[in-house]
């Protein structure tokens, strides 16, 4: 019997992208905190895992060359972020510790999925070498 690797695994993979892919987000707001102008960006990481669920669940593998091909490509769905504060002259838009903590968040959870992959694996180890260390 094969093992599906998209069943053991979930929308982890996917998760794990989105998750660095926020995280090159934050870091750019947080390298532009100084930069006069700069609006902080982001993006709804709940609504893209949903975008990328849909497309995990609805992927339609082909069988044949003279079938058609359906991809479908996520929306980045990146955003300018609404201030707290009041702007201070310079037009930039970055709350340096609200991207911190964002990022320190982000961090988090990308930690937490990879660590469920990892035991996933090792599951899938034991599984295939029948418990043996």
């Amino acid at each position: 019997m094969a093992i599906s690797f998209e069943k053991a695994f979930g929308i982890h993979p996917q998760a794990i992208k989105l998750r660095t892919e926020r995280s090159e987000v934050l870091a750019s707001n947080i390298a532009n905190a100084d930069t006069p102008g700069y609006k902080a960006k982001d993006f709804d990481f709940q609504q893209a895992l949903a975008g990328a669920r849909k497309n995990y669940t609805t992927s339609l593998e082909r069988t044949n060359d003279k079938h058609i091909a359906v991809s479908s490509q996520m929306n980045d769905g990146l955003q300018y972020r609404i201030p707290n504060q009041p702007d201070t002259g310079d037009g930039n838009t970055v709350e340096l510790q609200a991207e911190r903590n964002e990022f320190l968040q982000n961090q988090l959870r990308f930690n937490a999925s990879v660590q469920f992959m990892t035991d996933r694996i090792t599951g899938l180890k034991k599984a295939i070498k029948g418990g043996q260390p």
